[in-house]
């Protein structure tokens, strides 16, 4: 099959890889019918997350059911599904708690209580440490655990309007759940990225009064006025901070989400602080949310931070009284209710969808994504078009690819694959 494979920081290539199988009784083979890149990606893509051997990237996916396990009895082949990025058994102490992301099965090798030097559950073609798993931005993928991750989808709805229920919609929607909202509330978000979009949108619909949205771009800045009515700060233009607190009476936003994580714009400075400290990336946004927040409020951080850092504010958290809530996003606990949101038409992401491009030019989509270029915020990827039909090496018979149902056709130059490849 064909896969966009990561090689080292920034070398990322669209080739020939082994199929995925069955390893467990528990496993389904996805036929990907539309993927995406992810701004976490992004993380393994800059070497922020070491990753030494070739791995298949990609953690937000749906596709059609091509082989099912003997234990899973939840599905069958041709259903069709989207698949939540962390990978839970469903069974464990932390998944029975709605902690899928803490999973106790899914990462044997690195997984540990101790979050410094150990992981948590796994996750889907993000590096050996959670894992290791290949992930989605392929033809196929192995679906672990699949009689408790993947959702089935309704048949009548094209793609984009479901594939986010993977990532950045439980995403964001978590990120405006964990500020706790009640009705009325300024929430200021830091990064308009996808995620950050996605929280903003989320905020509104879990009652926020205002949303403030800052980011040094101006195309992400547009963007958050369309998609969620937010008022706008340019934080290099303006101490956003300050901006924060003249636009709520000087206390600050009752709820303020970090959407950006340790990739956040930095200077010299920090960059010989990072060395000196043995550190990777920045806490800048972090540290410019939990000041712009008011006393006593909260701080959601679903940006994402792997390595520890030097100067965080604990003194500011513990003076001003804040609640501070973070981790990844346990898709699995509100994949339901947000499916049926979607399904109503009540929550959308597709309006975010900028570029649609087969898996053939993920390369260049990572660059564009990456440099901010194109004013991109999500690339879809088509793993399944004219540029790719060519005839595996394990071959499959025309009449099995027939029988499978597959997306509908839409505007975005994507096209079903051939009967025979």
């Amino acid at each position: 099959m064909k896969a966009l494979v990561f090689h080292s920081p920034k070398d990322v290539r669209f080739e020939t890889v082994p199929d995925p199988r069955i390893e467990n009784a528990r496993d389904v083979i996805l036929r990907v019918t539309s993927t995406s890149i992810c701004g976490s990606d992004l993380h393994i893509y800059n070497g922020y997350f070491p990753q030494k051997s070739a791995m298949i990237l990609g953690h937000e996916f749906m596709g059609v059911v091509a082989e099912v396990g003997p234990r899973v009895r939840n599905l069958k082949k041709g259903d069709r599904v989207v698949v939540p990025f962390p990978i839970s058994c469903g069974e464990c102490f932390f998944c029975s708690r709605g902690l899928p992301g803490q999973c106790e099965r899914t990462n044997p090798s690195h997984y540990g209580p101790d979050g410094t030097k150990n992981r948590g559950g796994g996750l889907f073609g993000y590096t050996d440490e959670y894992g290791p798993y290949d992930g989605g931005q392929a033809q196929y993928v192995r679906v672990p655990y699949a009689d408790v991750g993947p959702r089935k989808v309704p048949d009548g709805l094209p793609d984009e309007r479901l594939l986010f229920l993977s990532d950045i919609i439980p995403t964001g929607w978590t990120a405006a759940e964990w500020c706790g909202l009640e009705g009325g509330e300024t929430v200021a978000v830091f990064g308009c990225g996808p995620v950050g979009l996605m929280a903003m949108k989320s905020a509104r619909l879990q009652g926020a009064g205002r949303v403030l949205a800052i980011d040094p771009v101006a195309y992400r800045r547009d963007a958050a006025r369309r998609v969620a009515d937010a008022e706008t700060i340019d934080p290099s233009a303006v101490d956003p901070v300050e901006a924060v607190r003249e636009l709520t009476a000087g206390r600050g936003a009752d709820a303020c989400i970090d959407a950006v994580g340790l990739e956040a714009d930095h200077g010299l400075m920090e960059s010989v602080s990072n060395v000196l400290h043995l550190q990777v990336g920045t806490i800048n946004a972090l540290r410019t949310a939990i000041a712009a927040a008011r006393r006593g409020g909260v701080v959601s951080v679903i940006g994402v931070y792997g390595a520890p850092a030097s100067d965080f504010p604990l003194n500011e958290i513990f003076d001003k009284g804040l609640r501070l809530r973070s981790g990844q996003a346990p898709v699995q606990a509100c994949i339901d209710k947000l499916l049926d949101m979607v399904v109503a038409g009540r929550i959308t992401a597709e309006d975010l969808v900028t570029h649609r491009v087969p898996l053939s030019e993920a390369p260049a989509a990572y660059q564009a994504f990456n440099l901010k270029r194109e004013s991109c915020l999500k690339f879809v990827l088509k793993p399944w078009t004219e540029h790719v039909r060519e005839r595996h090496e394990s071959q499959v018979e025309a009449d099995e690819l027939d029988s499978e149902p597959v997306s509908p056709v839409l505007d975005t130059g994507y096209l079903p694959p051939p009967a025979v490849f």
